[in-house]
């Protein structure tokens, strides 16, 4: 097993960027972070609350929509099988794109299956939903000791960002789950040291990172390991969004050394126009420009759930991103030639439900293309990484 140093300053070092109210620059200065881990954590309170969870059932139990068809589509997929029986490996070596894939897939799927299992437990309160989240989390728990190769930090962050979202339902709910010690001792020695540092890769990386330091960080209450993860935030969030505000060339972050104007349009994959929403993978392809955008909302999510409301901070950036890769996803007009030489790799994904939720249902913003998006897409169901049942879980849920 590879040896991993797990580095947590007593003070998180932060590049605060992207506050609405702020004037914006191209490079942010460094200041040091305030803390924002609560005093006390609330608990289920990764992704989901139990206030929202408490609305999901109701509107289940009524046979509401499209609460309903949501909770059949999880509950008929593989992820929501009772038969389903965990495939845990002591090293999961994941190459580039998963290639070699020696327990990749089965990881992550494993974990969106402890995550679904959680959830149908939730609704339905018929506890073989229970124990088997509590298998597969115990399964890999006992096994598991390293990720190797060149995706070991990216394989580990998809997971992660799944499993701290079935263990705090469990854990806080159910309750009944002699192992969860031993797997929230898996989620420190193995999954945090991988990913604590971060990433200078493309923003998608960093960002899912950050949303599973962020949900370990709940689940083992550590303040610190929570801060970090909104330290990397506050920084990487910037990065991967412009705004016009930002200046003539978007924000950076600092240990990338991104300092020509040439270095970042190389990095932005070639795009040389700057508008509102579009980001730094938006000229790859929308679906890793959707990974980011998932996490970006996610981490939203989780902090508006343990009491620090960070949407005034970054809810500009999301609704920007949610509107500009909407917009060119439906494919009702022409790509113009300034965006990505006029060429866009479709494929969003099922990733906008949970930001809609929160800047169309709680705040009401209009977002015309976004709501188009998601309504057409209902239920949005799993992207086999770390996305799972957005519709469910977020659908029209003012909780």
């Amino acid at each position: 097993m590879r040896k991993k140093t797990l580095v947590l300053a007593a003070a998180c070092v932060a590049l605060v960027a992207g506050i609405l109210s702020s004037p914006a620059v191209a490079s942010p200065k460094a200041e040091t972070m305030v803390p924002q881990a609560p005093a006390v954590f609330t608990h289920p309170g990764v992704g989901v609350s139990r206030a929202q969870l408490d609305f999901v059932r109701a509107k289940v139990q009524a046979g509401a929509q499209p609460w309903t068809d949501a909770f059949n589509q999880a509950k008929n997929s593989s992820y929501g099988s009772l038969s389903r029986t965990p495939k845990p490996r002591a090293v999961v070596e994941c190459g580039p794109y998963s290639n070699p894939n020696l327990g990749c897939t089965d990881e992550r799927q494993d974990a969106i299956a402890a995550y679904t299992d959680a959830v149908l437990w939730y609704i339905t309160r018929d506890d073989r939903y229970a124990q088997k989240a509590i298998q597969l989390m115990d399964a890999w728990s006992a096994t598991i000791q390293d990720h190797t190769n060149s995706n070991a930090p990216l394989q580990t962050a998809w997971s992660a960002s799944s499993w701290p979202k079935a263990a705090e339902i469990i854990k806080h709910v159910y309750g009944n789950w002699p192992n969860s010690g031993r797997f929230a001792t898996m989620l420190r020695n193995v999954y945090l040291p991988e990913i604590i540092n971060g990433s200078n890769s493309n923003g998608n990386w960093e960002l899912t990172m950050t949303e599973a330091i962020q949900g370990i960080g709940v689940f083992l209450e550590d303040r610190a390991v929570y801060d970090k993860a909104i330290s990397l935030y506050r920084v990487r969030v910037p990065a991967f969004v412009y705004l016009e505000s930002d200046g003539p060339l978007p924000k950076t972050k600092p240990s990338q050394n991104l300092n020509t104007r040439e270095k970042i349009i190389a990095y932005w994959h070639g795009q040389e126009t700057f508008v509102n929403g579009v980001t730094q993978e938006t000229c790859r392809d929308f679906t890793h420009t959707g990974y980011g955008i998932s996490s970006i909302s996610h981490v939203l999510e989780t902090s508006r759930i343990q009491g620090i409301d960070l949407y005034p901070e970054f809810g500009e950036r999301l609704r920007y991103a949610l509107g500009f890769q909407s917009r060119w996803e439906r494919n009702l007009e022409p790509v113009p030639s300034w965006l990505c030489n006029g060429s866009v790799n479709r494929g969003l994904g099922p990733i906008t439900e949970v930001g809609f939720n929160a800047l169309h249902t709680r705040l009401g913003v209009a977002m015309t293309n976004t709501q188009a998006i998601t309504e057409s897409r209902r239920p949005a169901g799993s992207n086999g990484l770390f996305v799972a049942w957005a519709t469910l879980t977020h659908a029209e849920n003012p909780s």
